[in-house]
């Protein structure tokens, strides 16, 4: 059997530092062969590739136990997002594991660590003024007595027409949405039908960073050609 070139002796030049992101799932189910597929296995290959290659390579990546597919499976089971979190995070763990995906860290978002970032990532960005407080109309049921996240909410979609849809997605024809747009919405709290109320957030004023981000995009020479367009012409149309 012949053995596999060590790329580490093939390379002219300096190791690089590369960081492989990958996405974070939501704590609230096992994985499928489509996440595996889609994601982590082409995630891995890469990682090892630039390992073997003598580059210096962290993969990263961590279970998002804050999302709203958490606190809904969790109020399905009477039981709590933490718990919910715990469970999925080890199942994550162990297929990691037995598929022999080579994370450096995969963590979660329940970390301290984690959770001081993210407040210092705001008070910093509310600080320098990039953020702003304005009202927006979500929907709210009145029975619960609360608001409704996106997949609180479920109808028909306004696209397809499909059943079922949910207030962030069709899961029928893939169309992105706002829980406003879907009909006849019911919220799967108390299967009411929620209403129109005005409420306050912050929102970040991405606006703030046009000039920026032109000025970064115009000089990935090392991007697609349609892309960097795509992207240019985007923000020429200026950012909300």
């Amino acid at each position: 059997m012949t053995n596999a070139p060590n790329l580490a002796t093939q390379t002219d030049h300096a190791p690089e530092t590369v960081l492989v992101a990958v996405a974070w799932p939501y704590a609230n189910n096992h994985l499928h062969a489509g996440h595996l597929a889609g994601a982590y296995l082409p995630a891995d290959i890469f990682a090892r590739y630039q390992r073997m290659a003598g580059n210096r390579v962290l993969m990263v990546s961590g279970s998002d136990s804050h999302g709203t597919p958490v606190t809904v499976r969790a109020e399905q089971e009477g039981t709590t997002p933490e718990a919910v979190f715990q469970r999925y995070h080890q199942s994550f763990l162990d297929t990691w594991d037995g598929f022999g995906i080579s994370f450096d860290i995969f963590t979660s978002t329940d970390t301290p660590s984690h959770i001081q970032v993210a407040q210092d990532f705001f008070t910093r960005l509310l600080e320098r003024g990039y953020l702003y407080e304005a009202e927006q109309e979500l929907l709210f049921d009145p029975v619960a007595q609360r608001f409704l996240p996106d997949r609180y909410v479920e109808g028909s979609c306004p696209v397809c027409g499909a059943e079922g849809a949910r207030g962030d997605q069709c899961d029928n024809c893939g169309s992105t949405l706002d829980a406003l747009e879907l009909i006849n919405p019911v919220s799967k709290l108390s299967n009411a039908t929620p209403e129109r109320r005005v409420s306050s957030h912050f929102f970040l004023k991405l606006s703030a960073f046009t000039e920026q981000l032109q000025e970064w995009v115009s000089g990935k020479d090392d991007w697609r050609t349609n892309v960097r367009n795509f992207t240019l012409g985007m923000l020429r149309e200026g950012l909300k």
